[in-house]
């Protein structure tokens, strides 16, 4: 996806809120919302925008033990920019957490996100009870409706052998790609042309090395994109900050393009790659199904059925033609059936024998 958002429409802004009054014994105190993504991270407000950043709201809640909770929520217009401002605000020494779709935590502060929903709760003390009461919290949230709660399916193309824990990054504009530190510049990825960045780190036998996923929207514009990295590669261009320069490894798999970089002998940077497959996703539209047209068992209950009603049909027939010509031979004896005149006996000699005299 291209980066870059116009600012939330109308319709967006009223949108149902992003937070609940209650959850879990916890009561709403306070709250402030906003479309400004300043407001979320004055900092990185314009990487918020890249991710497509419509909307925010921060509620403080009490408990009547006078425990203290901040949650702040940030709405995004589908759940990849959620996804990926995840990935963004992800530090690499959280733990993983089964909230939301995906949660990671660190001490007091705890991090997840549940469609289109980016969650940060930071909590005055922690308790046995506030994993459930955050699970509570997430089954609240607002879904997105439609393919807007479609996730991305480039981080799924991340090989898992010797992947770094967390530091798997989804990147939707040349800001977040800054940030991220990739080794290629955005202007050779050209996010107009509809690119979205998967990269993640490696542990090699030199040390780490990053992976670099660019998607397309189509395999020609992967070919002439990767014509241009390779260009990179001959003239030798690299990151102002050296942390990962070329030479470069790469290859193009339908319409992604995979980049080796960093510390990586030319053996495991070809096997990191040969992990990397396009996939065609294939969507079969016609309905799949047991319904009573297209289920055989369906079909053979019916021609059991077919076959008793024919046989019932030929058992009435035959004991109504029976019967018939019972009562006609009762009532006009010789008459109808069995007349003398249509009765012929046909006799056959066969014994041989000579007629005696």
């Amino acid at each position: 996806m291209a980066g870059g958002f116009l600012p939330p429409s109308p319709a967006e802004a009223s949108q149902a809120p992003l937070l609940p009054r209650e959850f879990g014994g916890w009561q709403e105190s306070s709250t402030k919302t906003s479309t400004d993504p300043a407001a979320a991270d004055p900092v990185n407000a314009n990487i918020l925008r890249e991710y497509g950043f419509t909307d925010f709201a921060q509620t403080s809640y009490r408990r009547p033990d006078q425990r203290q909770l901040v949650v702040r929520a940030a709405r995004f217009a589908d759940a990849s920019g959620a996804y990926g401002a995840f990935t963004f605000y992800k530090l690499p020494q959280m733990l993983n957490e089964k909230f939301g779709d995906q949660g990671a935590s660190l001490n007091d502060r705890v991090l997840f996100y549940r469609g289109n929903v980016l969650v940060e709760a930071k909590f005055d003390r922690m308790t046995a009870m506030s994993a459930a009461e955050l699970r509570e919290l997430s089954d609240t949230l607002p879904l997105p409706q439609g393919a807007a709660r479609n996730l991305p399916t480039l981080p799924q193309y991340l090989p898992k052998q010797n992947y770094v824990r967390n530091s798997a990054k989804y990147v939707m504009g040349p800001l977040g790609l800054a940030a991220a530190g990739t080794p290629v510049p955005a202007e050779l990825i050209d996010f107009g042309r509809g690119a979205e960045v998967a990269e993640g780190k490696y542990s090699t036998s030199r040390g780490n090395a990053t992976l670099m996923l660019v998607a397309y929207p189509t395999p020609q514009i992967a070919a002439e994109r990767l014509r241009a990295f390779e260009a990179l590669n001959q003239a030798s261009l690299g990151p102002a900050d050296g942390s990962l320069s070329p030479p470069l490894t790469m290859k193009r798999s339908g319409p992604l393009i995979a980049l080796v970089a960093g510390q990586i002998s030319p053996a495991e940077a070809k096997a990191l790659l040969a992990a990397v497959n396009y996939d065609a996703d294939v969507t079969w539209n016609q309905n799949t199904q047991l319904d009573k047209k297209n289920n055989v068992a369906n079909l053979l209950v019916n021609i059991i059925f077919l076959i008793a009603i024919i046989l019932g049909f030929a058992l009435v027939i035959g004991v109504a033609f029976g019967g018939l010509r019972l009562v006609v031979k009762h009532f006009f004896p010789g008459r109808v059936f069995d007349r003398a005149e249509d009765m012929e006996i046909i006799q056959l000699r066969l014994g041989g024998g000579k007629e005696k005299r």
